[in-house]
């Protein structure tokens, strides 16, 4: 996530965003530090209270508590893997993504079942493009981490995330 922000959003450092990250409750850490720019509105978004949740959602295929239009970027790391319609959800993170608004998914593409409280999914950079085709995404960029930019980080690379930069295109 750390790249996005390095590659993706550095030329927004003086912009109003606001930045929607679904997945947010802190239970093995959060991207929250990342996106701490005054002008910057980061909204932590979950299915359950928690750290780091500032909302709610009652049904994660329908946002209701968010408008159309209404986000900048729209994040979300490790998460999908625990979405069971995970369709059905990149729909409405292009719903509520303003024309030309950009976005991260970071999800594993490998490790050991870790239910939370479902495992569903392991995607590959293919997965990520076909999720984009289908809910008419551009990408801009899907990648597998590699051991090297893990140990960057201090971790081991058992997940070999897969990750979707993408944008939504100036319908």
């Amino acid at each position: 996530m750390k790249r996005f922000v390095d590659e993706h959003l550095a030329a927004f450092k003086e912009t109003e965003l606001k930045i929607l990250d679904l997945g947010s409750q802190d239970v093995n850490g959060t991207y929250k530090d990342l996106f701490q720019n005054k002008k910057w509105s980061y909204i932590g978004v979950d299915m359950v209270k928690g750290k780091n949740v500032d909302v709610v959602v009652r049904d994660i295929y329908d946002w209701k508590e968010f408008g159309s239009d209404s986000m900048d970027v729209v994040i979300s790391g490790q998460a999908f893997e625990h979405i069971e319609f995970i369709w059905k959800t990149v729909l409405e993170v292009k719903r509520v993504m303003k024309p030309g608004g950009i976005g991260c998914l970071i999800a594993p593409s490998s490790g050991f079942e870790h239910r939370y409280p479902v495992d569903c999914w392991r995607i590959y950079p293919d997965g990520f493009r076909a999720l984009a085709k289908y809910a008419s995404l551009e990408v801009l960029d899907v990648y597998m981490t590699d051991d090297e930019l893990a140990r960057s980080v201090g971790e081991e690379n058992v997940w070999k995330d897969t990750v979707l930069v993408f944008k939504k295109p100036n319908e």
